[in-house]
Parts: structure tokens; sequence; C-alpha cells
């Protein structure tokens, strides 16, 4: 037991300590973006499930592969809000609360916003790019898949996810996120499956370009 208190200190303790000192600071204020989200969320999920309501979350909100570019590129932001029509919406909500919460105050409001599109763009233009490659290639799609809607926020909440476990040395947690991701893939190799890989690559290359950035600063600040 001993062992595994101390792992979890080490593998859990600095995210615990900044979190709980973010929410003891701000309170309810702590997670802005968070709650917004969710309430965006909310009512695009109730408008989507009405007559007056489902064409135009349609129209602003869901991208297709087969979309031209320019479309779609427009309505990626939106459609990182806009559940699937298929899925219960307590699960999209309950992704953006824990995962978009934690990264929101971990590493602030403006840093998750764009982590988040940029995995969600990195998991939109895959889909393009696997379809154009086809089923026989190791990471293609079906052309089928160009037609299917590809909205939701768990491409971004998978992004989030590493970027933060990467970010506090959560090492191991984060592998976790991978792993998994990678078995989902293997078991069921369909669209969301491999958007939430490409969502994994785009995160580690954020990963990395913020390693390069810091690394002039680290030099600035030594002694000597």
């Amino acid at each position: 037991m001993t062992a595994w208190r101390t792992w979890a200190r080490e593998e859990w303790g600095p995210l615990f300590t900044l979190v709980r000192a973010r929410l003891l600071a701000r309170r309810w204020r702590s997670a802005p973006l968070t709650a917004a989200a969710m309430a965006l969320t909310a009512t695009l999920q109730y408008a989507q499930n009405q007559s007056w309501g489902y064409q135009f979350v349609q129209d602003t909100g869901s991208v297709r592969a087969d979309d031209p570019l320019w479309l779609a590129l427009l309505r990626t932001p939106l459609s990182l809000f806009v559940p699937a029509l298929d899925l219960p919406v307590w699960g999209a909500l309950a992704q953006i609360l824990v995962v978009f919460g934690l990264a929101e105050l971990c590493l602030g409001r403006w840093r998750t916003l764009t982590i988040a599109y940029a995995t969600t763009l990195a998991g939109t233009l895959y889909a393009r790019l696997g379809v154009a490659l086809g089923p026989d290639a190791p990471l293609g799609l079906p052309a089928s898949d160009a037609r299917l809607v590809d909205n939701g926020p768990s491409a971004a909440v998978v992004g989030l996810a590493v970027y933060v476990c990467w970010r506090h040395r959560a090492r191991w947690t984060g592998a976790l996120v991978v792993a998994l991701m990678v078995i989902e893939c293997l078991v069921e190799p369909n669209l969301a499956g491999k958007e939430h890989l490409a969502a994994i690559v785009a995160a580690l290359a954020l990963c990395g370009a913020s390693t390069l950035c810091d690394r002039p600063a680290v030099r600035r600040c030594a002694p000597g």
C-alpha cells in the first residue's frame, strides 16, 4: 500500500496540488470555458433533436469528409460542441466537465481552447486523408466514411488528456490514454478510433513544440 501511495503521489501529486489551489482561489469562477462548453453542448443537443433546429445544427456544426474543405474548416470549431446523435449526451458532457475542466485549471483558458481546436482539426483533416488513401492502406478509410457526420468533443478530450498528462508529468496516465486509444483502434478500426490517434499525434506535436519554446527561456535564466 505504501508503494502504491508513493507512486500515486509522484504521478498525480503535482496535478492535484495545482487543481486544488486554483479551485480554492477562484471557486465557481475557476473554469468559465468549461461551463460555457457544457452549456453550448447541451443547447446544441437539444436543438438538433427538434424539427426546427436539426437542419441549422447540420448546416453550422456538422462536418463530413466529402464536404468542401473551406466548409469543413468553417464548421470545425462548432462541431467540437455538437454531440453525436447516436450517443447519449451525458457522455459528452462528462468528458467536457472532467477533461476540459482539468485542462482549463492547469493550462489556462486560451491554451485549452487552442489545443482542443488543433486536435479536433487534426481529426477532421485525417478523415479526408484516410478516405483518399482508401481501405487497403494501413491508415486508410472506406469511401463510405466520407459521408459520416464527424462531430463531438472526443478528439479534443483525448488530445487535452495527453497534453495535460505530459505537462504535469503524469506520464503513466498519459501512456495509458494512448494505449487505450490504440487498443480501441485495433479492436474497431473505424473513423472515430483513427481520428483519436490523429488527435494524439497532434497533441504530441504540440508537446514537442512547447518543449522547444521553453528551452531558450531556460537557457536565459541559467547562471553564468
